[in-house]
């Protein structure tokens, strides 16, 4: 056998999402579809299933919490929670699976309980079962959260119905969760170098971590597609709405909003904030971008315009006012798939 072949079998892969390429090649395209009642099936870019039950569509997602240590209950609702809204879905329960680790006491159960149940509760979602252990295989907890929601059929929005001429609209900030985490976790270095004050309000953008209320409200509203930004940022979330819809894309990075103490935290760590996990933002794809941005601030979100929809492949990030006629490599550049996140470098 060559040896360039086996070392690209045994391949050691980065911390993370697995990259979008080996998922759909080891992954993806080994499931079999059998059941003609899924309707909404795993692919890039889609993070809920659908199951059709006549008047209504089950709307069913699963996720992690790995990249944190403080705050893992509150993450791990919102982060299932925010994939059900992306459908235009008001989650209505969640199944929870605690993976801790060897040494773990009643305390830090109890703890992570109340996290879990206060963030339900503000969100009017019922913890409905799960499965809680002690176990040698983790070096620290693990929370997997199962969110479930119904919507009726033929009002389902997916990542992969953008079209060309819709606008693409950002909620809230870039890298916010991502911030937070950041700022919890390294809370006495960062307090040496931007003082409390600033440590305080990097910490609260927890609290801002819920993407339910916009998914719930654009759709209503009315749009071709919504992704809530996770690992691979903001940036890993458009990419992955064009790949899904099978269109071209164009941010402009001067309107992406982020925050003063995302900016700076991201300076001193030599990271990317639009490429930095942001649980609390979407990105949303309509006709009318303007008129979401308006609705979105009557229920006091807000939205952003960032770019555009458009025709072909291409995924490109550039300065306001520059025309790909007139670009330069100095000025337009390609938006890569995802890869690690970067809050798994600090």
């Amino acid at each position: 056998m060559d040896i360039n072949v086996v070392e690209v079998y045994y391949m050691r892969l980065e911390v993370g999402k697995v990259p979008n390429d080996i998922l759909k090649e080891i992954v993806i395209d080994k499931i079999k579809h059998n059941r003609d009642e899924v309707i909404l099936r795993p692919q890039i870019g889609e993070d809920c299933c659908g199951v059709d039950f006549g008047e209504y569509i089950c709307v069913l997602s699963s996720d992690p919490i790995t990249g944190a240590i403080n705050e893992i209950g509150q993450l791990a609702v919102h982060v299932s929670c925010n994939d059900v809204a992306a459908c235009g879905v008001e989650p209505l329960g969640l199944l929870v699976t605690i993976l801790a680790p060897d040494g773990t006491t009643k305390e830090d159960i109890d703890t992570v309980m109340t996290q879990l149940t206060n963030a339900a509760n503000t969100l009017n979602v019922d913890i409905m079962g799960g499965h809680t252990e002690i176990t040698r295989s983790v070096k620290r907890m693990v929370i997997i959260t199962t969110a479930i929601g119904k919507v009726v059929k033929g009002k389902l929005v997916k990542s992969s119905g953008a079209k060309t001429g819709d606008c693409i609209i950002l909620t809230k900030t870039a890298g916010m969760e991502g911030t937070a985490i950041i700022a919890h976790d390294k809370e006495s270095e960062l307090i040496n170098v931007f003082g409390v004050e600033f440590v305080n309000k990097a910490k609260s953008f927890i609290n801002n971590i819920s993407a339910v209320n916009e998914g719930v409200i654009a759709g209503k509203f009315g749009v071709n597609s919504m992704h809530d930004v996770t690992e691979g940022g903001v940036l890993g979330a458009v990419w992955e709405v064009a790949e899904a819809s099978k269109v071209g894309v164009i941010l402009y990075k001067e309107k992406i909003p982020i925050a003063y103490e995302t900016n700076e935290i991201c300076k001193l760590y030599s990271i990317n904030p639009l490429r930095l996990i942001s649980s609390g933002c979407m990105i949303i794809t309509c006709s009318d971008g303007e008129g979401l941005v308006r609705e979105l601030e009557k229920k006091g979100v807000k939205g952003t315009i960032i770019g555009e929809v458009k025709e072909g492949n291409d995924k490109l990030i550039m300065e306001v006012g520059t025309s790909i006629e007139s670009a330069s490599g100095n000025n337009i550049f390609k938006i890569d798939p995802p890869g690690s996140d970067e809050l798994f470098r600090i």
